[in-house]
């Protein structure tokens, strides 16, 4: 008898190995100077995003996610690694075309991290973190790129002669000036566009991922989508533009929220959403001096290029079928740099034992229990220390100025009091400013003892 149901039970055997081994797909679409409040379910009563509305009432909206950075390349640096830019050396404000600098690739990003478990990776969008061949994602664990090298205003080779167009004549007439935006498209190491057509970019990023899901159904996968969009110039498909510039902005996000549903129609169709985990966020906060081409941080103060909530507090919504809670919310303090530790956990992935600055917040995603994070350092978009937030309370000091007197004034919030920033504690309470400031130094002491350098080309 037992001789006859040795086999069976062998392939029961590996059948529950395989499934105990199976590994969780991730896609992270992370937009780039989209704003806190530019989503209906984060509020919004302008802008119209049925399809990440949807990921949201099948999924879980976290309202006090943060990014370590008010501008790009510092963000996009400590979501690929889990660090404080200062850490890795990617501080400094962002990477123009005529610099040769970038994310050290002895650095771990997420993409090699899950190379170590056998994942096909690929990035389809804005990259930001260094345009030589040695710098781009190719190089740094993605086994596929498809995207622009920076932002979509900087012109190759060295940002020279970049057009001087009024941001409404530009979408009044975006069939002729999207050619003036020197911005090159790229394809593994190799400008395939130039300048790259940036009316249909976003549709064109979403039709490779779409792609590249179909291609690797059958093994894990990491699809890294970081949308050039909304960053200005806007710009979207003719089929899909309003031609009023007064509603350019939202009808850029309307564009990404319709490109999204693509992804998740295509999870679904292929019976892959139950094994996915779709991650929809942004780099920063919006770019308000642009007006009807930027967005809305409210009710946060401020926006992208500043230290307040509205520059790094920005929206986030975590999707997975059978995995995250449907319909929920939560307000635990969590930040990008976080996903690195959350994504080796969820993977059993290796890290490597280079220091990170993030923690495993899967159980909170799971909605199983409060976010292991309670402090986070504040720097400028120039990477100068500004402040430290620690529970409940944010501490911002002005900054010193060689041969001047330091800018602006201590300032301290309850954040969960007064989300908008309104109310300066500091006079009210002089212990907690000692506190939060001696705390701060010491933080950043550490970083930058042990911060380690980025890459540089002589």
């Amino acid at each position: 008898m037992l001789s006859r149901l040795a086999p069976t039970l062998l392939l029961l055997a590996c059948h529950f190995s395989i499934q105990a081994e199976t590994l969780p797909n991730y896609v992270i679409i992370f937009t780039d100077d989209q704003g806190y409040n530019d989503l209906g379910c984060f509020g919004s009563k302008t802008i119209k995003t049925p399809h990440i509305d949807q990921l949201a009432a099948e999924g879980r909206k976290m309202t006090n996610f943060h990014v370590p950075s008010s501008v790009c390349s510092p963000s996009r640096a400590a979501l690929m690694t889990g660090c404080y830019p200062k850490r890795i050396g990617m501080h400094k404000h962002v990477i123009f075309p005529n610099q040769k600098h970038g994310l050290h690739p002895d650095e771990m990003t997420i993409a090699e991290l899950l190379k170590q478990k056998g994942y096909a990776t690929a990035c389809f969008g804005k990259w930001h973190l260094g345009h030589t061949p040695e710098l781009l994602p190719t190089s740094q664990g993605f086994d596929e790129y498809f995207g622009i090298p920076y932002s979509n205003d900087m012109k190759h080779p060295a940002n020279k002669g970049k057009p001087k167009i009024p941001q409404d004549e530009s979408w009044l007439k975006q069939g002729e000036t999207f050619s003036a935006w020197g911005t090159p498209l790229i394809e593994g190491t190799e400008i395939v566009e130039l300048p790259v057509d940036q009316r249909t970019i976003t549709r064109r990023y979403t039709d490779r991922a779409v792609k590249f899901i179909e291609d690797h159904r059958d093994e894990p996968f990491l699809v890294y989508l970081p949308h050039s969009m909304p960053h200005i110039p806007l710009f979207v498909p003719d089929d899909v533009r309003d031609p009023d510039p007064k509603n350019a902005y939202t009808c850029v996000i309307e564009h990404i929220d319709a490109e999204v549903g693509r992804i998740t129609d295509t999870l679904k169709k292929l019976g892959l959403d139950k094994n996915t985990y779709l991650i929809f966020t942004s780099d920063n906060g919006p770019w308000l001096r642009f007006k009807n081409h930027g967005g809305s941080a409210l009710p946060l103060r401020e926006g992208k290029g500043t230290t307040y909530e509205g520059g790094q507090r920005v929206p986030c919504v975590v999707w997975g079928p059978g995995r995250i809670p449907a319909g929920t919310s939560s307000d635990a303090f969590c930040t990008t740099m976080d996903l690195f530790p959350t994504i080796a956990a969820l993977s059993s992935a290796t890290p490597g034992e280079r220091k990170t600055d993030g923690h495993d917040i899967s159980k909170v995603l799971h909605g199983q229990s409060p976010s292991p994070r309670t402090e986070m350092l504040y720097y400028t978009s120039s990477g100068e220390l500004k402040g430290l937030r620690q529970g409940d309370w944010k501490l911002l000091l002005p900054l010193a100025r060689k041969n001047a007197p330091k800018h602006g004034k201590v300032e301290l919030f309850n954040l969960t009091e007064d989300i908008s920033e309104s109310k300066n504690l500091a006079p009210e309470h002089p212990e907690k400013v000692e506190a939060l400031k001696s705390r701060m130094t010491e933080l950043d002491a550490e970083i930058t003892r042990n911060a380690r350098p980025r890459w540089s080309k002589s």
